[in-house]
């Protein structure tokens, strides 16, 4: 039990740190918010993370958990994920390197994916459209190699 508390204090002052260097507010909603997601190796949706923090915090409601989705997504601290479903989700990354991500559209994992084909994009845009490219974002969606094996996909 103790190490589970040394590692939740590790987390926490970690995500206090990260919130400061971004100019956000540390707020307890705010890192609650965090901490959820970090726990996680699948996406939530606003309401999911607004349910798990309702023993926590009796009175929050959705907006307060929206907006500080969008403050923390904004901050790069977590991602959010556009589903083939339309609703949109949020998922904790703790990698810091530029990658992308693999999203399994039936158990909801994400798994980091390294190759970015920024190059070939980049002079795509600048030959064929004649434009200029600044910035870019690939999430790549599917069924994972657990789902697969399950057989509870059949392609």
């Amino acid at each position: 039990m103790k190490i589970f508390s040394i590692y939740e204090n590790t987390m926490e002052n970690e995500f206090s740190c990260t919130l400061k260097s971004l100019g956000l507010k540390v707020t307890p909603k705010r890192l609650a918010i965090m901490e959820v997601l970090a726990y996680e190796s699948t996406y939530l949706s606003p309401e999911e993370i607004r349910s798990r923090l309702k023993n926590r915090f009796k009175n929050i409601g959705l907006p307060t958990v929206y907006r500080n989705l969008e403050d923390l997504a904004n901050g790069g601290i977590i991602i959010k994920i556009i589903h083939p479903d339309r609703k949109l989700y949020y998922f904790y990354c703790g990698n810091r390197e530029h990658h992308h991500h693999f999203v399994c559209i039936l158990c909801k994992r994400v798994e980091d994916i390294s190759f970015c084909g920024l190059e070939e994009i980049k002079k795509e845009v600048e030959i064929s459209l004649k434009g200029h490219m600044v910035s870019h974002m690939l999430q790549v969606y599917g069924f994972c190699r657990r789902c697969l094996l399950k057989e509870v996909v059949s392609l």
